[in-house]
C-alpha cells in the first residue's frame, strides 16, 4: 500500500483522477446531461441547475488535482469520498422523477443504473485516502 504522503499516487489513484477531470470536463462541455441530478430544492437565486453543475465540475477537477498531490490526497480522497456520498442525492431524485408522471422509460433505466454506482464510487474513493 502506498501510504507515504511524498510517492507517486497509485494507478488506482490516478484512473480515479482521470474519471474526475473528465467527469468534469463534461460538466462545462454538456452541462444539460446533469440536470437532472440537481434537486429542484436547491435550484434558488442565483444557484440555477447550471450553476449547480458548473460549481460541482470545479469540485471535481479540484478534487482531481488534490488526490495527484502527496500534500493534499488523503484530504481529497476524503473530500471526493463525501461529495460521492452527497451526490447519491441526486442521483435518488433523478430516479424519483423518472418514475414520476413525467418521466420516461429511458430516464428509469438510465437512472436506476447510474444510482447503484455511487457504492463503489464512494468506496473507491474512501481507498484513494491510501495511495
Amino acid at each position: 500500500m502506498n501510504t507515504s504522503p511524498g510517492r507517486s499516487p497509485s494507478n488506482s489513484t490516478v484512473a480515479l483522477a482521470g474519471l474526475l477531470t473528465v467527469s468534469a470536463v463534461n460538466h462545462f462541455a454538456t452541462p444539460h446531461f446533469y440536470y437532472a441530478v440537481v434537486p429542484p430544492s436547491i435550484t434558488t437565486g442565483s444557484m440555477t441547475r447550471k450553476n449547480w453543475v458548473h460549481t460541482s465540475g470545479l469540485i471535481e477537477f479540484a478534487g482531481a488535482a488534490g488526490l495527484l498531490l502527496p500534500q493534499t490526497r488523503r484530504a481529497a480522497a476524503i473530500c471526493t469520498t463525501v461529495m460521492f456520498a452527497g451526490f447519491t442525492a441526486g442521483h435518488i431524485t433523478a430516479l424519483q422523477r423518472a418514475c414520476g408522471p413525467k418521466g420516461s422509460r429511458r430516464a428509469r433505466v438510465v437512472h436506476s443504473l447510474r444510482l447503484p454506482l455511487q457504492v463503489p464510487l464512494v468506496a473507491w474513493a474512501w481507498k484513494a485516502r491510501n495511495g
